[in-house]
């Protein structure tokens, strides 16, 4: 057969695969049809869906987890690089050097090592040492820095692939350590895997002898403990927790808190330096945006005390602000994955953001003459703004009001959804705890955990803190907190963040916003609410919310010797006075409500489903006829369903925001919204066929079956009449199997033809 009448994959099975094969690819190091991505998860009213993942045709690997080139292919009506730009666009996503597209006549090839192109016979694709040779080459690696990159990830039937993000970071890291640089940074978004992916890199870096004594760093013990118990699991026996601050040399892994390792008497020497100051020769840093005031002379002292040692900083909130630059102190990072590519890619979650904006919020608040609180405070003379709420006073209206509108989100998305309330302080966080027990009473009186206060003074709610984030654990359900689960909490189910605190800066939000971003579709868990009263959610729209900020130019020149991190500032708990007013707060009322979701340009959109829709399938289809012409000539309707998906438009979520919908067609349904057309419900199509007397032409078992299937899209629709499974299902199995009931129509192509003629009389009244 002539290779123009072959298929894609006719091309691939008998010319590109033999060819790569022929050239000593062995078929473990090579991927097809490899995805490496989940595809965007839609998420619109109470409907989720998955967009398309992305696939390369082929991912070649010189060993596991170290791609090195993307083939893609093409049919051979198309020219050898039809598939090129695909092809480039897929290896700078999975950060690989060489792109090939071919239609099974040869290939082109492009090197990223030189950017040149280059056109091969179908026997000249190249082996796996030539490009691993062209690789080193450019990289200039001697052989001991081919036996760090080389060295293999650590796998067991408990250990995941690494996704293809996660595999960047780790490569490029052991490269950069291979090629000796020693002060490196990560940027990854909250619920990207950070720990695992540093749990790679020690692996394979000690394995290799690249480095044998490691100090992980953090400043909370949940971290630490976190981390020990999940990804770094497997270094048990290597492996120590430095406490009591008493250090044993004998291991080769060491985690530990700041505070473990310096002395606060300055007559006590810092308990580090027990240790020569070589003695790690490699530091993560974890969270390494964070740091009091106190603790930044803590990672001055640590950090430059083992100022030798490759110094490796994790966060997915890098700072370029003057005082609290760790981009000056790390360097640029040599890999970023951010919130926007993570939610892209379909790895996390996306949001759904209700601004609800209170009155007084808006207009501010100031006491009248000679007015007291409740405690008989005489208040001062002041005006008091939204940002002065739970700080300088406590409006008691507005926190009821607060209360009362989390409670009504909760009953619309589900009381058992894990939830965060973040509040001005500790204070606010116990009253606005007490006001959501008595509103969720019956929850609670089930079990007292159902809301708690989880705040680093409170010692009962602390204890919580592991049945929190426990997926399995239902309480504690709701938790208000202040500061405490704002960062490094890995709390998976968690399904609402609620911000009624002012957030002071870039990093906290991020932080905040990273508790919702985890995707647990085992537990239904397929987007995150936010509720937010203080209007923080405007920072969505800063151009720094998803990208690198540009490093801070500072006015004088810091020595690379000097501890940026000295400056490193943590968001501090608000000033709280010792005499916060508390009053009433008359006429507090909520004034209005913004609800916003997460577009395909990563941008919210606060437009209505409907108008989102109408707008998306027209991006599709420009006018009605073009949009008839498609739905008559596609054999499967479900087809064109997964092409709006694309579009982000998922008409079940229409449906379900616009109720007199209910029991029309999905062609209707597009017809209506993109085209202003009039719909009809399935019924009465499904009526005007019987009303022409379609189904006069069959007789006996034949005309039984279809009057059966119309009835069958009359309830549930097109989707269900093409869904070759309906046959299984009464009234069809009655007559027989799905074989016997083709049979009365001729056999699989006569029963296919005449559900097509079916479909075309119920669309004949447009």
């Amino acid at each position: 057969m002539s290779k123009k009448k072959l298929s894609e994959e006719d091309i691939k099975l008998q010319y590109i695969t033999p060819a790569i094969l022929n050239k000593g690819w062995a078929t473990s190091h090579i991927r097809m049809e490899f995805a490496f991505t989940d595809g965007r998860v839609i998420f619109q009213g109470g409907q989720a869906a998955r967009k398309a993942r992305k696939r390369a045709d082929y991912l070649l690997h010189t060993s596991a987890n170290n791609p090195i080139a993307i083939v893609e292919a093409k049919d051979n009506n198309k020219p050898i690089g039809g598939g090129m730009q695909q092809a480039i666009e897929y290896a700078e996503i999975l950060d690989v050097p060489f792109a090939y597209s071919s239609n099974g006549d040869g290939f082109i090839e492009h090197d990223f090592l030189t950017g040149k192109e280059t056109a091969l016979q179908l026997d000249e694709f190249p082996s796996p040492e030539e490009l691993l040779k062209r690789l080193y080459t450019a990289k200039h690696y001697t052989p001991a820095q081919s036996h760090i990159v080389e060295q293999p990830y650590y796998w067991d039937e408990n250990t995941h692939e690494p996704r293809y993000y996660q595999r960047i970071a780790i490569n490029r890291t052991i490269d950069a350590v291979a090629r000796g640089e020693n002060r490196l940074l990560l940027v990854m978004a909250t619920g990207t895997g950070k720990t695992y992916t540093a749990f790679q890199i020690i692996h394979r870096l000690v394995k290799s002898k690249a480095k044998k004594k490691v100090l992980y760093l953090a400043d909370r013990n949940i971290l630490i403990d976190q981390t020990m118990a999940q990804d770094f699991k497997p270094f048990k026996g290597i492996m120590t927790k430095i406490q009591n601050k008493e250090l044993d040399s004998s291991f080769e892994i060491y985690m530990s808190l700041y505070q473990q390792l310096i002395s606060y008497d300055e007559n006590v020497p810092d308990p580090f330096k027990q240790f020569a100051p070589t003695f790690f020769d490699l530091i993560i840093v974890d969270e390494c945006h964070r740091g009091s005031a106190k603790e930044d002379s803590e990672w001055r002292r640590i950090l430059e005390y083992f100022s030798s040692a490759t110094q490796l900083g994790l966060t997915a909130t890098p700072k370029a602000e003057e005082g609290a630059n760790n981009l000056e102190y790390f360097g640029k990072p040599i890999y970023t994955y951010s919130l926007k590519q993570g939610i892209e890619d379909g790895f996390l979650a996306p949001y759904r953001v209700t601004n609800s904006f209170i009155n007084v919020d808006l207009v501010g608040w100031e006491p009248e003459e000679d007015e007291h609180d409740i405690y008989g405070q005489l208040i001062e003379e002041d005006y008091f703004s939204r940002k002065d709420f739970g700080r300088k006073i406590a409006l008691l209206k507005r926190r009821e009001i607060v209360a009362r509108r989390i409670t009504k989100m909760l009953h619309k998305i589900g009381r058992k959804t894990k939830t965060i309330v973040f509040c001005t302080d500790e204070d606010e966080a116990a009253a606005m705890r007490e006001l959501l027990v008595n509103m969720n009473a019956d929850l609670c009186k089930k079990d007292s955990r159902y809301v708690m206060r989880i705040t680093s003074s409170d010692i009962v709610g602390k204890k919580q803190l592991d049945n929190f984030i426990d997926p399995e654990e239902p309480y504690p359900t709701v938790v208000t907190t202040s500061q405490l689960l704002s960062t490094g909490v890995d709390c998976k189910t968690c399904g609402l963040v609620v911000i009624d605190k002012e957030i002071g800066s870039m990093t906290e939000f991020k932080q905040i916003v990273g508790r919702g971003t985890r995707l647990r579709p085992d537990k239904n868990k397929w987007h995150f609410e936010i509720l937010d009263f203080r209007n923080a959610t405007q920072l969505f729209k800063d151009p720094a919310f998803d990208g690198d900020p540009e490093p801070y130019q500072s006015s004088r020149p810091y020595s690379r010797n000097e501890s940026i991190l000295a400056h490193v500032q943590e968001p501090q708990e608000p000033y709280s006075p010792k005499n916060k007013y508390v009053v009433d707060g008359k006429a507090v009322r909520i004034e209005t409500e913004i609800v916003s979701y997460l577009g395909a340009d990563g941008k919210l959109v606060n437009e209505s489903i409907t108008s989102f829709t109408r707008r998306n399938i027209r991006k599709k289809f420009a006018d009605i006829d073009t949009f008839i012409s498609r739905w008559s000539a596609t054999a499967r309707k479900k087809a064109i369903l997964d092409e709006l998906k694309e579009y982000d438009v998922l008409i079940d979520a229409v449906r379900e925001a616009n109720p007199h919908l209910e029991d029309v067609d999905i062609f209707d349904i597009i017809c209506h919204v993109a085209f202003d057309c009039k719909p009809m419900t399935r019924r009465e199509r499904a009526n005007n066929v019987k009303k022409r007397d379609y189904l006069s032409k069959y007789s006996g078992q034949a005309r039984e079956v279809l009057e059966s299937l119309l009835e069958k899209y009359a309830t549930n629709g097109v989707l269900q009449l093409e869904d070759p499974t309906i046959l299984s299902l009464d009234p069809f199995s009655k007559i027989g199997n799905a074989v016997k009931i083709m049979r009365l129509f001729g056999g699989k192509s006569g029963y296919d033809k005449a559900i097509k003629e079916l479909e075309n009389e119920l669309y004949k009244v447009a």
